[in-house]
């Protein structure tokens, strides 16, 4: 045995080596996790917006069967979005049970405010509106994200 004993440990260049490599690692996955938020974020917008969007096709279909009793002067579509979830008179049946067209209204995921009513977040068009403009009105034809934020696609989401 030589009279120099060596110490087990790591010296200081090792450490510093160790923690420079990890924080590297760390910074690479930093963008990762948001990248997968925000594509989380767009699923759940997607399937709000079809939601919606099939519960307010429903909706003109009914009035159309003649289940909504539709105003003659109205176009058929809901006066506003509380009408999909909170349901409305099936004209047709004898016992005046409700329709709903909707269990719940969700909520626009880009929307800023957690507290605001699910309604609130979202952006209304109403059928006397041009889609290149769109505006609420008296009744709601179509409904849109009101961030001005892009998605990864490149196309910002009140245009989705």
């Amino acid at each position: 045995m030589t009279a120099r004993t060596r110490h087990a440990g790591f010296t200081l260049i090792e450490l510093v080596i160790t923690v420079a490599i990890v924080g590297l690692l760390a910074s690479a996955a930093l963008p990762l996790s948001s990248m997968s938020i925000k594509r989380e974020k767009e699923s759940e917008l997607r399937a709000a917006l079809r939601d919606i969007r099939s519960a307010i096709d429903a909706y003109k279909l009914a009035a159309e069967q003649g289940r909504v009793q539709v105003e003659a002067d109205k176009t058929g579509y809901p006066a506003d979005l509380k009408l999909l979830y909170e349901g409305v008179e099936d004209s047709t049946s004898p016992d005046k049970v409700k329709i709903y067209f909707l269990r719940r209204l969700p909520r626009d995921p880009f929307f800023p405010d957690a507290t605001a009513a699910p309604e609130e977040t979202w952006g209304l068009r109403s059928y006397a509106s041009p889609p290149d403009n769109p505006q609420p009105g008296d009744d709601v034809y179509d409904v849109h994200s009101m961030s001005n934020a892009k998605g990864l696609n490149g196309v910002p989401y009140r245009d989705w």
